[in-house]
C-alpha cells in the first residue's frame, strides 16, 4: 500500500514515515501543497496524510483540488487546530478524516488501515467495472457518474461507496445508522444529516425528477431504499 504523507514539520514527519514504513506502507514524503499536488496526479496512493498549515498551497487547498481532479484516495487531515469550524471546513473540502496533534501514531496508523480497508472494500462491492443505477451510470475504476444527458460527474470516494452500497442491496432498507456504519465508519463528525445531505445531491444526478424520486426512496423514519 502507498500513503502520500504531506507534512512542512521534519520531525512530525520522520516520526510519521517511519511509523508507516514499520506498518509495511510505502511512504512518499512530501513538505509542500505543490508538491502534494504533482505527486497525486502522478501517481496512485491508497491514503493521503495531508498537513493543513503547508507553506504556498494550503492543505485546504490540497483536498479541494484533488477531489475536482475526480482523486478519490481517502484524504486524512493532519492539524493542530483543533475548533470545530476547522474540522468542517476540512470535511467540506473533501477530507474522509481529521486528526488533531499532538496524536497517538497507534491511532494514526488505525485510521489509516480503516480507511483503506474501506476504500479497497467499495471497489469489491461489485465484480462490474459499471454499473447502472437510475438514469445514470457509476465508473468504480474512474469515480465517475455519467448521468442521462451524457454529462460526466467526478465524485469523492464516499460518494461512490454510497451509490454502491445502494447498487448491492435492491429493495432492502437501509438505515441512517447503517449508511453512516458503512459508508463513513468511524469518522466522528457526519451526522444522520450528513446522510440525507448527500442523497439529496446524488439524486440530482440519479433521478429523472429529483423531487419525486423512483430509484433513491426515502423509508420514513428509517433510511433509503434503492430501487432499480
Amino acid at each position: 500500500m502507498r500513503v502520500l504523507l504531506v507534512e512542512d514539520d521534519n520531525l512530525i514527519g520522520t516520526m510519521v514515515r517511519l511509523n508507516l514504513e514499520q506498518d509495511g506502507y510505502q511512504v512518499q514524503w512530501q513538505q509542500s501543497g505543490e508538491a502534494a499536488l504533482k505527486a497525486l496526479t502522478d501517481g496512485r496512493f491508497d491514503c493521503l496524510l495531508l498537513d493543513i498549515g503547508l507553506p504556498g498551497v494550503s492543505g485546504m487547498d490540497v483536498a479541494k483540488q484533488a477531489r475536482k481532479l475526480g482523486i478519490g484516495t481517502p484524504i486524512i487531515m493532519l492539524t493542530a487546530r483543533d475548533e470545530i469550524a476547522s474540522k468542517i471546513q476540512a470535511l467540506d473540502q473533501g477530507a474522509d478524516d481529521y486528526l488533531c496533534k499532538p496524536f497517538e501514531m497507534k491511532e494514526l496508523l488505525a485510521r489509516v488501515r480503516a480507511h483503506i480497508r474501506r476504500s479497497q472494500g467499495s471497489l469489491e462491492l461489485t465484480t462490474d467495472q459499471e454499473i447502472k443505477i437510475g438514469a445514470a451510470t457509476l465508473n468504480m475504476e474512474r469515480r465517475a457518474l455519467t448521468t442521462a444527458d451524457g454529462k460526466v460527474h467526478e465524485l469523492s470516494d464516499k460518494e461512490t461507496v454510497l451509490l454502491a452500497l445502494l447498487h448491492r442491496n435492491p429493495g432492502r432498507a437501509l438505515s441512517r445508522a447503517d449508511i453512516l456504519e458503512a459508508v463513513w465508519g468511524m469518522d466522528a463528525s457526519p451526522t444522520e444529516r450528513t446522510v440525507d445531505n448527500f442523497i439529496v445531491r446524488l439524486r440530482r444526478w440519479v433521478e429523472e425528477e429529483p423531487d419525486r424520486p423512483h430509484h433513491i426512496v426515502t423509508v420514513r423514519g428509517w433510511g433509503y431504499r434503492y430501487e432499480p
